[in-house]
């Protein structure tokens, strides 16, 4: 066989796949709009922070003038990225920093809106179970289950 063949290893990038303490799973990381729907969708690796996917999420969308996330992704650079984007993050902080940061509770109260398309997402077993080796047939089976 040549060198440049088609067939993959185990674990490799184009499966999304890792290691988690609940063994192999995959993240699913999307940014939601006001109305509750999905503006892009990343898989990632289930051991991958969400920190990380910040950067990928937000690239070439428009600013928004407000961010709300959880405590997962506490992390300066994150609060900055959404300021030179002249937006606004509302993220709590997490329990070990000295400086807290406020957050408006009203606002914060709208994060609902993407627990609701994850759990929505959930009810399709496909996704849920992720039944595809493959990242870009389990993100395609995340796309059909989302817009359902």
């Amino acid at each position: 066989m040549p060198i440049s063949t088609p067939w993959r290893k185990k674990g490799r990038a184009d499966h999304a796949i890792g290691r988690s303490r609940g063994g192999l799973s995959t993240k699913i990381n999307a940014p939601i709009d006001q109305d509750g729907l999905p503006l892009r969708i990343v898989l990632s690796p289930g051991q991958a922070s969400d920190k990380a996917a910040v950067s990928v999420l937000l690239e070439g969308l428009p600013a928004a003038q407000a961010l709300i996330a959880d405590r997962g992704s506490d992390a300066q650079a994150i609060v900055d990225l959404v300021r030179r984007r002249r937006g606004e993050a509302h993220i709590p902080t997490q329990s070990d920093r000295k400086i807290q940061r406020t957050v408006d509770r009203e606002l914060y109260r709208k994060r609902n809106l993407i627990e609701r398309y994850f759990c929505k997402l959930k009810h399709f077993r496909r996704v849920a179970t992720r039944f595809d080796k493959l990242a870009r047939n389990s993100l395609a089976a995340v796309l059909a289950g989302g817009s359902a």
